[in-house]
């Protein structure tokens, strides 16, 4: 839980009232390799921060084929502002960790703390900035930069996940994947 006030505190201020009142709704779970936080389809009726593990957003293409969209790591909010079915997939790709609140739980939270849709909208806001950071690049790029791009912005990941997910997020075959990681 210690966790997750410290990332809270990054975005604002909060006294230890408003503390406890958010510890006192969070509940910890964990997740196994390939569970889904929430499947496509389906209306995500909570919100998680990971403590430890990796998730990432996939979804089907009209070809059938699995596209891995972006990696989520530690320290990262799980969640769907819009309270409408998801259009993807959000799985564990490792055994995940996390601090979950229900969406009814954040709401209470949200009226009873005062600047909490302030710090909510400051997480946001960075998210959608590394978000950019991270896809933008690979759309105009060789597979082998994409590769090495992809080792420096997700550094702890490569050693992390299977080479399925990262060759689909690449957008590139697990056979070419290998033969780029040989030659490197």
């Amino acid at each position: 839980m210690r966790e997750f006030i410290e990332f809270m505190l990054q975005f604002g201020n909060l006294n230890q009232q408003q503390i406890d009142l958010i510890l006192s709704k969070a509940k910890e779970t964990d997740l196994k390799k390939d569970d889904y936080f929430v499947e496509a389809g389906k209306v995500l009726k909570r919100v998680g921060f990971i403590v430890e593990g990796i998730f990432r957003i996939c979804y089907y293409n009209n070809k059938g084929e699995e596209i891995t969209k972006i990696f989520m790591e530690e320290k990262h909010l799980l969640y769907n502002l819009k309270n409408v079915p998801s259009t993807e997939y959000i799985q564990a790709a490792t055994d995940c960790k996390l601090i979950e609140f229900s969406n009814q739980d954040l709401k209470e939270i949200s009226e009873t703390i005062i600047d909490w849709d302030t710090i909510i909208q400051k997480i946001t806001n960075k998210s959608l900035v590394q978000k950019l950071e991270r896809v933008s690049p690979l759309i105009s790029q060789d597979a082998t930069t994409r590769y090495l791009e992809f080792m420096e912005k997700y550094p702890t990941l490569v050693n992390r996940i299977p080479l399925s997910y990262i060759a689909s997020y690449l957008g590139i075959t697990q056979q070419s994947l290998s033969r780029i990681r040989k030659n490197i």
